[in-house]
This record gives structure tokens, C-alpha cells and sequence, in this order.
């Protein structure tokens, strides 16, 4: 599998486990799916820590918990054409690259390629504002 550089905007296949799912006692995702890298860190061993939001089809209970992709976005990406949100209220994050990075279905990538700069932006400030007001909640993985 290719292994991209991970950089925040980009999207990548990773087998996403859900808070719920956590909660629930599961250690591993049951179901990969395309995720957003929204912040690329550092530990203390100067190992890259990945933070990433799923990428879903499931319409959101409460909107403001989601961001819809544009259909031109998921096009560019290689999505398919069903409706698609940015989960901003929950994320995980991993040590890159992680036994969760997946490749993409029929390719040896685990990169779909990057969201637009604008959007992107527009999706971090949303998420930064729910981080703040303690409406986002965070899975760490090994």
C-alpha cells in the first residue's frame, strides 16, 4: 500500500471506530471508510499523531454535527454519488501510519486526494468551534 505523507485536508481510507462503538468495548472500526486528517501533531517521541473526522452517509441527528460534501468535492475525490457529511462532533486519532490506514477499494493508495483549501477551512473552523464548546468527542487508537 502507498502511504502518503499525512497532512492536514487530506482524505484517507481508515477503518474509523465510532465513539459508540468504543464505548460499546470494541478496539477496531467495523467498517472502512474515507476520513479527513484535520490535524497532523507530535508526541513527546516526536511520533506523528493523526486526528481524523469520518466521512459518512448517514444524515446527522443534530446538523450542526456534520458539514455536507458538495457533490463537485466527492467527484474530484472518487466518492461515490450518494450524499455524504463530514462528522465534526467525534474523531480519532492514531499514530501514523497506524493498522487502520486502508487502502482505497481497488488501488494500492490509502489517499483519496485533498479537500479544496476553502472548504477545508471552512470545515476546521466548525470543528474548532464545537472542540471549544465541548460538543466534540475523541477516540484514541493505537
Amino acid at each position: 500500500m502507498i502511504i502518503p505523507e499525512p497532512v492536514p485536508g487530506l482524505v484517507i481510507g481508515y477503518s474509523y471506530l465510532w465513539l459508540r462503538e468504543a464505548e460499546a468495548g470494541q478496539e477496531e472500526g467495523l467498517k472502512d471508510r474515507p476520513c479527513a486528517i484535520i490535524l497532523v501533531s507530535a508526541d513527546e517521541a516526536k511520533r506523528k499523531i493523526v486526528q481524523v473526522l469520518p466521512i459518512t452517509h448517514s444524515s446527522p441527528t443534530d446538523p450542526a454535527d456534520a458539514i455536507a460534501i458538495p457533490p463537485e468535492t466527492k467527484k474530484r475525490l472518487g466518492l461515490d454519488s450518494e450524499s455524504s457529511w463530514i462528522m465534526i462532533s467525534e474523531l480519532n486519532d492514531f499514530t501514523w501510519p497506524g493498522p487502520d490506514l486502508r487502502p482505497i477499494k481497488g488501488s494500492d493508495k490509502a489517499a483519496y486526494g485533498f479537500l479544496p483549501p476553502r472548504f477545508f477551512n471552512f470545515v476546521r473552523e466548525r470543528y474548532i468551534a464545537l472542540h471549544n464548546a465541548r460538543r466534540s468527542m475523541q477516540v484514541r487508537r493505537t
